[in-house]
């Protein structure tokens, strides 16, 4: 019978020796392996594990809630998120009851391409979008998190060196490994129906596209936010407040000729 991946966290309610070895001890007599463990929050321990039914899984669960110095707060299959939080020793901060919205902070920003890596390597279509002020390194995660994956970017819409739009493909360029990196803002001040009629028929590729300032891309489009697989917010620190008054200002004032950098 083939293994199943599953996670699980605890609290450390009392810190004391050799606790983490009483827990290593109850998962081998339960046969159950240990991929990595790693701290995820203040006091809190995530932990991936490998089984062969779910039996051993529901066993350790009663086991450690009998335990006075810890406490569980996690047990379900692995996600994404539970991977890269013993990864990165840090959990991906969702916004509330918003499971496809994630929030970084610039300081995150080796956990952010992680994560977005792990997106654009999953198959079929994906629409991704990220919002962030200027020069926060929207652009220079996509394409991180793009060479991570093995994936060709190309630009429909940019300002990362030069303002750039593309009206039409070349041969080799329509390709659903291929991953395609638009900017709602620049496309939004397009009235160039090629350039529109371009990004349509990108958008029916089965590819990974990430738009950079989502919102202003739907106010110009059909797309609403509900078409968005993941929303990502990147920002300098927690209490910065993402905006479009400073963006639009600072493009008029630079002729979007370094919008991210």
């Amino acid at each position: 019978m083939e293994k199943t991946e599953w996670y699980l966290e605890y609290e450390i309610q009392y810190n004391r020796p050799g606790l983490l070895g009483d827990i290593s001890s109850i998962l081998g007599m339960l046969s159950i392996n240990i991929i990595s463990i790693n701290g995820v929050a203040k006091s809190r321990r995530g932990m991936l594990l490998l089984a062969k039914q779910e039996e051993q899984i529901l066993r350790l669960k009663s086991i450690m809630q009998t335990m006075d110095t810890i406490k569980i707060t996690k047990v379900r299959k692995s996600k994404l998120r539970d991977k890269l939080a013993v990864r990165h020793g840090q959990y991906i901060q969702s916004e509330g009851d918003d499971r496809k919205t994630f929030r970084f902070v610039r300081n995150e920003l080796g956990i952010l391409v992680d994560f977005m890596a792990e997106l654009y390597k999953k198959e079929g279509h994906k629409l991704i979008g990220i919002r962030g002020m200027p020069r926060v390194g929207k652009t220079e995660s996509i394409v991180a998190a793009s060479v991570c994956a093995n994936k060709r970017w190309l630009f429909v819409s940019s300002t990362l060196l030069k303002q750039t739009i593309r009206n039409e493909l070349i041969k080799g360029e329509y390709s659903k490994d291929n991953l395609y990196i638009i900017d709602g803002m620049v496309s939004a001040r397009q009235s160039n129906e090629k350039h529109w009629q371009l990004i349509r028929e990108i958008m029916q590729l089965p590819s990974v596209k990430v738009v950079e300032h989502p919102d202003a891309f739907v106010q110009t489009t059909d797309y609403k936010l509900d078409d968005f697989d993941y929303i990502i917010e990147l920002r300098t620190d927690e209490n910065e407040e993402i905006t479009y008054e400073p963006v639009n200002q600072f493009a008029q004032e630079d002729g979007f000729s370094m919008f991210d950098f």
